[in-house]
């Protein structure tokens, strides 16, 4: 089988969470469904542009939240599974000698090693392939083929041992969020997340009294993005790991998850 996996990273810093990532993973028999589904409703929404979490506002918000909930169906239905990854800001993961750089690839790196359960892959969905589409990596050339080249080799790390599953280097692919709906619908889950858990959804613009009209707009598009994971696993909450639900390989069969990742002390 193959498997598409399309991958984001947030802001980097926050008050209280940072090192935001963010993925969809669908199975390659779906995803023509799928993309044609969310790119017919784009349309009749007239959204002719790229929506992202940082264009949302009030004039914008009920077409945001019916494209979202089309993405939402998919989730729910298992044709979709989405996982987030964030840290707390206060946990140090840079060691002594690491850039900030190195942060980056390692946090990223460590998301599509564990987020998805791709080790715990059952024997009756394998032999899998797996296509990586990632938004475009920042950083000079040699640190992003070198990225991509330890995530071609992980297959063969010791923790993929029983899992027989593939990623070929012609399959890490660099792509433009503008061209694909579905890094466009989990870049607007990740900003949500990040939105909510650093409290900016209480913000008030400098002298003022009173939230303004896009932060009331935002926070309508998170609790409604909430309502929909709750009608997954009801009280859902956002700033924890997500625990087994009684899946038997939960990290691969969960059709959302979050993980808040714990540095090594």
């Amino acid at each position: 089988m193959t498997y598409i996996l399309y991958c984001d990273e947030s802001a980097d810093s926050g008050p209280k969470f940072s090192d935001f990532f963010g993925g969809c993973i669908i199975n390659s028999e779906d995803i023509n469904e799928i993309q044609s589904a969310l790119e017919t409703r784009k349309k009749e929404l007239n959204l002719f542009s790229e929506i992202k979490w940082t264009k949302v506002t009030e004039n914008y918000l009920e077409k945001y939240i019916a494209i979202i909930d089309l993405f939402f169906d998919f989730v729910a239905q298992g044709k979709i599974k989405v996982r987030v990854m964030f840290r707390r800001t206060d946990d140090v993961f840079i060691r002594s000698g690491n850039t900030v750089d190195d942060k980056y690839f390692k946090l990223y790196y460590q998301f599509l090693k564990h987020g998805f359960g791709l080790k715990n892959i059952p024997p009756e969905c394998t032999p899998a392939n797996l296509i990586v589409n990632l938004d475009i990596l920042p950083d000079k050339h040699g640190k992003r083929d070198a990225f991509k080249q330890f995530l071609s080799n992980m297959p063969q790390t010791l923790d993929f041992s029983n899992v027989d599953i593939t990623i070929r280097p012609r399959d890490i692919i660099e792509v433009n969020s503008k061209d694909h709906i579905l890094l466009q619908c989990t870049d607007i889950v990740l900003g949500s997340m990040h939105f909510k858990l650093n409290g900016f959804d209480k913000q008030k613009p400098d002298g003022q009294r009173i939230r303004g009209r896009r932060t009331i707009a935002k926070e309508r598009l998170y609790k409604h993005i909430l309502s929909r994971i709750q009608g997954i696993f009801p009280r859902f909450n956002i700033g924890i790991s997500t625990g087994s639900h009684n899946f038997v390989n939960p990290h691969w069969e969960s059709p959302y998850e979050h993980w808040l990742f714990k540095g090594k002390k």
